[in-house]
């Protein structure tokens, strides 16, 4: 992911508007639209983000919906692209980095889902469903390919955006078709090879495009408590190796690329790169780089964006320096962030 990369892109062409234009009388337009349809108890306005992400920081948004399906789903991005109103969609909260200010526009915060299993081995899974609560679907019906995934924080949704990796493997290795949302064409099914997938990447970043459901391709005939003894593997290393009692994003940078020259004796790691920068344990404001692991950044308690996005900057020009090495984010910045900050940032 390229420095400073921005989410929240307005849905359809006709809703190209910065998120600075959408003005409170838009806002209360479609909270009345949406009302209308889901019911005034749905909609939050001015709903604080930070309990909603796994950093624990950032301001409210302007409104905040969370849809339990995907018919309600289709119709809030449908309503909002028609009234010209910038969406954010907004999974499980992990790998992103709420503006102090908070996100313009509407949130959307998908909540249940379900997995089913369309043909042997072939699995649907909603965008909403949690990556864990797809890796025990998938374990107790005997289906292998997803159990090392276990402790992998956020959503489906959020997964194949970002095009999740863990033990040197892409989710999209797993991935056959997704159903997509656009404003020109409400939903359609297209196949995985036409989701431009690559290391932390899919064109749903760029797309302005929303997944509803993926399907996944397993392995039949597993046998759970093999799937298990495997979950539980992971999620014992992800213990050991990472800072999992304190508020974090999960990794800040992504790891070099094959293509980049790395420094002799250090490996292709961007929490090496930040740790043999003599980082680790560096603060700024309640941000601080893990002493666990070089490529979180944690925050320990009273941290604002600002000094995470301070850290980030600091933790990349010493690599940068050192090394020679430009390290690329993973996290994903959410709504205004402050001038200065982004200005500084990187």
């Amino acid at each position: 992911m390229e420095r400073g990369r921005r989410a929240g892109v307005p849905l359809g062409s006709e809703a190209q508007v910065s998120s600075r234009n959408a003005g409170r009388a838009v806002i209360q337009a479609l909270q009345r639209d949406l009302a209308s349809r889901l019911g005034e108890q749905r909609l939050q306005v001015d709903a604080p983000l930070a309990p909603l992400t796994t950093f624990r920081v950032g301001g409210p948004a302007d409104l905040l919906v969370e849809p339990t399906s995907g018919d309600e789903l289709t119709v809030i991005l449908e309503r909002a692209g028609a009234l010209g109103v910038p969406v954010t969609m907004l999974g499980g909260g992990s790998n992103v980095l709420v503006a102090d200010g908070g996100v313009r526009g509407l949130v959307v915060r998908p909540r249940g889902g379900r997995a089913v299993e369309m043909a042997p081995g072939q699995v649907r899974a909603d965008a909403a469903l949690t990556i864990n609560g797809l890796v025990r679907w998938t374990i107790g019906h005997g289906l292998a390919g997803l159990e090392a995934w276990a402790g992998t924080p956020g959503t489906v949704g959020g997964g194949v955006y970002g095009n999740a990796h863990w033990g040197g493997h892409l989710i999209s290795e797993r991935i056959h078709s997704v159903w997509l949302w656009s404003a020109a064409a409400s939903v359609v099914e297209i196949p995985a090879s036409d989701m431009a997938f690559g290391y932390d990447a899919s064109r749903l970043q760029t797309s302005g495009e929303v997944l509803i459901a993926a399907r996944f391709v397993l392995d039949t005939g597993g046998d759970p408590e093999t799937l298990r003894a495997t979950a539980r593997a992971s999620l014992a290393y992800r213990k050991r190796t990472q800072p999992l009692d304190t508020p974090s994003a999960g990794c800040i940078f992504q790891n070099p690329l094959p293509e980049v020259a790395m420094p002799q004796g250090i490996p292709r790691s961007a929490g090496a790169l930040v740790d043999r920068a003599g980082l680790k344990g560096a603060r700024i404001g309640g941000a601080v780089v893990s002493p666990t692991h070089g490529n979180f950044i944690v925050n320990t308690g009273g941290a604002t964006a600002s000094d995470i996005l301070a850290l980030v900057s600091r933790c990349r020009a010493a690599v940068r320096a050192q090394f020679g090495v430009e390290l690329l984010d993973e996290i994903v910045l959410l709504g205004d962030h402050d001038r200065t900050a982004i200005e500084n940032y990187g």
